[in-house]
Formats: C-alpha cells, structure tokens, sequence
C-alpha cells in the first residue's frame, strides 16, 4: 500500500479514537449536509457520503437521523468550515479543521494551545505548500474488476492514478482533487460500486522524522486541539511512528 494510505492510516486510528467526539463530529457534518441540500440521502449526494462515513465509523442509524432531523429546526446553528495553521513545537506543521458558529471563539481556542505549546499561528494559506488537499473514497470492489481499466476510466473524473488496496477488507481507496467530489462519487455510484467511506483530506508532502520525546509533545498538543468541539480534524507533518522505526 502506499504511503498515503498509511499515513491517513495511522492519522485516522488517532483522531477518530473517541467515539463520542467522532459522533459529534459527524453530526456537524450532517447539519451542513442537510442544510445545503435538502434531508433527503436519494436527493442529497453529500448527505449520503456522510451516512457511508457513519456507518463506517459504527454511529447508530438513530443518532444519524436524529442528527437529520434536528439539521432541519429553525433553531439550529450555521457552521463554518474554517481552518486555521501553524507551526507547533519542533517546527512541525499544524492543521486545524473546524467547523464552528462562532469564530472568535474557536480562533481564540486554537491560539491558546499553539501558545501554551511555544507554537505560532498563521494566517490562512501559509502552510498550504506542505499538504496536498485531497478528496478520498473507499468502495468495495467487485469481482473481476480490472482496477488498471477502473482507474483509467476515473481520471477523467479527476481521480489520481494511484490507488490503495486492502485485500483484506476487499475494498479499493482513491484520491483525487477536491473540486471533483461531486464527479468522482456520481461515476462510482453510476456503475454500482458501494461506497463505504469519502472525505476531504490532508496529505503533508514533506514528512520530518521527531524523537520520541519531541513526538510525545505534539501528540500531546493534538490531543488538547482535539478536545475541543469545534475541531474536526488535526494535521500535523510529522512522519508516522511506524516510519521512524523502520
């Protein structure tokens, strides 16, 4: 598999490593969903991705339609889809995702740990340079699927001619720019392919290797980033630990 794939690997066991949190984050994300498009998965392609990522993650069919359903009160609030970037201890890169109903807050949050952490806050777009903005779908993969001849087909669809598999799973993960989600997820359903997972990611391009003291002092800032509830997901471009030892 590739290292892309390993990366979001080890990332992923991370910062989906509480149930709760990851539960609440969905349902953040499921308010957008439904919001710009409607409670309908059939009529709401974004929703529907949402709802393979709540599956995946093993949320309950009654808190995702309790999350549709309470997208749809007047009383709901509108999030923001902000992010934010710095560096944190030991000169590595750090990417912040949030969705938030108030931004003076959430900013406010965010420059509290880079601080307590001896870090830097930039302006958005400084880091962008060090991580590639990605969409990723996973989907199961049929029998007798020539994945050279899938793949080759897909690229019109904006879809990366790389590609990881896990055999294990039978599933098949994708990369591709994000302005071709839409695209990219219309083409898999069109030919029947079940989709288990799509999401926006950050892939960093330059990967600095740590000791295992200087790790234990990022991971910690992560966590503390993680802890609050309008942070979706946290980038970091430190190489994963399973690099580092080999």
């Amino acid at each position: 598999m590739g290292r892309a794939f390993e990366y979001r690997k080890a990332t992923k066991m991370k910062r989906w490593g509480h149930m709760a949190r990851t539960f609440t984050k969905l349902g953040k994300q499921i308010a957008i969903a439904v919001k710009a498009g409607g409670p309908e998965p059939e009529n709401n392609p974004t929703l529907r991705a949402l709802i393979a990522n709540c599956k995946r993650e093993n949320m309950p069919k009654d808190n995702v339609d309790r999350a549709i359903k309470n997208a749809m009160g007047k009383d709901q609030s509108d999030y923001k889809d902000v992010t934010y970037e710095g560096y944190g201890p030991h000169g590595i890169a750090v990417f912040v995702d949030t969705l938030t109903d108030n931004t003076t807050r959430t900013v406010a949050d965010v420059r509290s740990i880079f601080n307590k952490f001896n870090g830097n806050l930039g302006t958005q777009g400084s880091l962008s340079f060090l991580f590639d903005h990605k969409c990723v779908f996973t989907f199961k993969k049929k029998d007798g699927i020539d994945m050279d001849e899938l793949i080759l087909d897909l690229i019109d669809y904006g879809v990366e001619d790389e590609y990881d598999e896990d055999e294990e799973a039978g599933e098949v993960t994708i990369y591709g720019s994000p302005t071709s989600f839409s695209d990219i997820q219309k083409h898999l359903e069109a030919d029947g392919f079940e989709v288990t997972g799509a999401e926006f990611t950050r892939i960093p391009n330059d990967l600095k290797a740590v000791t295992p003291e200087e790790r234990a002092t990022i991971e910690k800032m992560v966590d503390k980033l993680e802890e609050f509830e309008d942070v979706q997901t946290v980038y970091t471009n430190m190489m994963p630990e399973e690099d580092t030892e080999e």
